[in-house]
């Protein structure tokens, strides 16, 4: 066949203009996972650990009882007393005092509990992420754009981490203001960083060589595994998940990324812990200072871990864009491609609502990823106060939490083969086990198991075993929900898919917690949203089991022009190529 304008060396044509085809090398990867380790610690140690019991303890410092609008909720102690106060509190939780009224802020002369203050600045953070998502999300795609908005965004995010050094509780409104900023940049971040990995993947040398030897990229077709293993299928009926080597590559890069980035977070807890104890010693005015400097640190750490990415990434640029050409300066440039990217998330809206089963999965998603972020939050809040623990019992949790992801990432691959279980049974499994926790969480309303005095969450080390839950569960489902999605979309359309499943979640993560404030705030406690949690974990749980992954694969090759490409591919070779039949097969019955 014909070539394009011109090719590698391994004898790929050039897609477009200035297309970066250069063989992916040891560097760059180390690179990409250098950046990338550094954004989990964020995502971990920050958003996950310290951002919410930060703004809840300035908020509380901040705070007056509900009863009188007079009294402060928090006096000044001694930093030795407080740390003393604060570890008898991981051996035995002190009884608490019922009738203590409520803590309350008004920064908009509007009682908002301090407990629910951190819910609701995550849901506008999580509001804005994805309208910043969608405002670049097509624009990375082209040009050079890809690594400058990485890079930036690293900047904005570890930046604003480390200046939460300065938020006096007296203006605590900056805090909710720098995790905004905060979340919008760990969220762009992550998309632009998995946007590198399908050109990281097509481009390594293993992936080329093997495209090679098949005479097209479109000739391989294989299994893959969520762990990202993936080997020769023709004719395998026992599965369904069939993908090229790129992307099986691009799996098992993602999830060494995913296991490198939990362990440095677990290191950078550690020694967080470590840095309480050592400022425990210290007498300060404010008990957020000891957060405050973990914060910095975490900060800190996100800006180094970016330095190897900036020096070792290529640029890969995407296509230019000629359209948005102007002569009315930067700031018209600005706006178009402001309009261009909501304009391409608009088309890429409009081709998915074609694609049924790609719908169905989509709406479950943003209920799924809308009960983990608000479970997260919720169980962070409920753990500082309604049972009292401490900071670093909440950074044990969080190492807990993460140590279990670990675990599940590596062993809901070996369920699965184990119980022979399809990727759907495997996600309805996970959200299943999910359920543990809210309805955990309630039993503690039974008459019989608060006169125990444990159970139903009554002693703050209940929480650890549901920490080691969530966090199982967690380590199979950002594998297995991300692979599964992958099956359901067009190819050649995989970066504006993907844009659109993160836009999804975090825009469906607004809600949760927004919900749980409310709750929190009428009901003056946090125990009542474990009754919404339970039915919004459960929601999903039928769409996922009615989707018809090989219609919706089928649909998805037949939207992407597969069919033809196939059709083509077996017509040059003699019609014998078995790995395209099973395509060929299924688009004749859909026909």
């Amino acid at each position: 066949m014909e070539r394009d304008r011109e090719s590698n060396e391994y004898g790929r044509s050039l897609r477009y203009e200035n297309e970066d085809t250069t063989p992916t090398s040891d560097r760059e990867l180390k690179g990409w996972y250098s950046y990338g380790l550094a954004a989990e610690i964020f995502a971990v140690a920050g958003v996950g650990s310290f951002l919410p019991v930060t703004l809840e303890q300035l908020a509380k410092e901040r705070g007056v009882l509900r009863s009188d609008h007079v009294t402060p909720c928090w006096k000044p102690k001694s930093a030795v007393a407080e740390t003393s106060h604060l570890l008898l509190r991981a051996v035995s939780r002190a009884t608490n005092d019922k009738n203590e009224s409520q803590c309350v802020i008004q920064p908009f002369g509007k009682d908002i509990s301090t407990a629910s203050f951190a819910m609701y600045t995550f849901s506008i953070a999580v509001l804005v992420q994805a309208i910043v998502l969608i405002s670049f999300s097509s624009v990375a795609d082209h040009g050079t754009y890809r690594k400058k908005l990485l890079l930036a965004f690293g900047c904005v995010g570890s930046v604003s981490s480390m200046l939460f050094i300065v938020v006096a509780p007296s203006i605590y409104l900056l805090g909710s203001v720098l995790v905004i900023l905060g979340v919008a940049s760990l969220g762009s971040s992550f998309v632009l960083l998995n946007s590198f990995l399908p050109l990281l993947a097509s481009n390594h040398p293993s992936v080329l060589s093997a495209e090679g030897q098949a005479g097209s990229p479109s000739a391989t077709v294989n299994m893959v595994e969520p762990d990202g293993s993936y080997s020769p299928a023709p004719g395998d009926h026992q599965s369904d998940k069939q993908t090229s080597p790129a992307l099986a590559l691009s799996n098992k890069i993602s999830a060494k990324g995913v296991g490198l980035g939990y362990i440095a977070a677990v290191l950078v807890q550690v020694c967080s812990i470590g840095l309480l104890f050592g400022l425990g010693k210290v007498n300060f005015s404010s008990q957020s200072i000891p957060l405050r400097v973990v914060l910095l640190f975490v900060g800190v750490c996100w800006a180094v871990g970016a330095i190897p990415g900036a020096l070792w990434l290529r640029d890969r640029p995407g296509p230019p864009l000629r359209t948005l050409n102007t002569r009315r300066g930067k700031a018209g440039q600005v706006l178009a491609y402001f309009v261009f990217a909501w304009a391409s998330v608009w088309q890429t809206v409009k081709q998915a609502t074609k694609l049924r089963q790609t719908v169905i999965f989509l709406i479950a998603w943003f209920l799924l990823s809308d009960s983990i972020a608000t479970v997260s939050g919720t169980a962070i809040l409920f753990a500082r106060t309604e049972l009292k623990m401490s900071t670093v019992q909440i950074a044990i949790l969080s190492i807990t939490a993460t140590s279990s992801g670990i675990a599940g990432a590596f062993i809901w691959p070996i369920i699965s083969r184990r119980f022979r279980l399809h990727t759907q049974q495997t996600i309805i499994g996970c959200v299943l086990l999910m359920e543990i926790i809210p309805i955990y969480g309630l039993i503690g309303y039974l008459p019989f198991v608060q006169s125990w005095g444990v159970g139903g969450l009554q002693q703050a080390w209940e929480i650890y075993p549901l920490g080691v839950v969530h966090g199982f569960v967690m380590g199979g489902l950002s594998s297995y929900c991300r692979s599964f999605y992958g099956l359901l979309i067009p190819p050649g359309s995989e970066a504006a898919f993907y844009a659109l499943y993160a836009v999804t979640d975090k825009g469906s993560s607004a809600i949760g917690p927004a919900i749980v404030g409310w709750i929190v705030d009428v009901a003056g406690t946090i125990r009542p949203a474990f009754a919404f949690l339970a039915v919004l974990i459960a929601l999903p749980i039928p769409l996922i089991y009615i989707i018809d992954t090989e219609k919706g694969r089928a649909d998805a090759l037949a939207m992407a022009g597969m069919r033809t490409s196939y059709d083509q591919d077996a017509r040059d070779r003699g019609s014998e190529d078995e790995d395209a039949q099973p395509f060929l097969a299924q688009h004749d019955r859909n026909d």
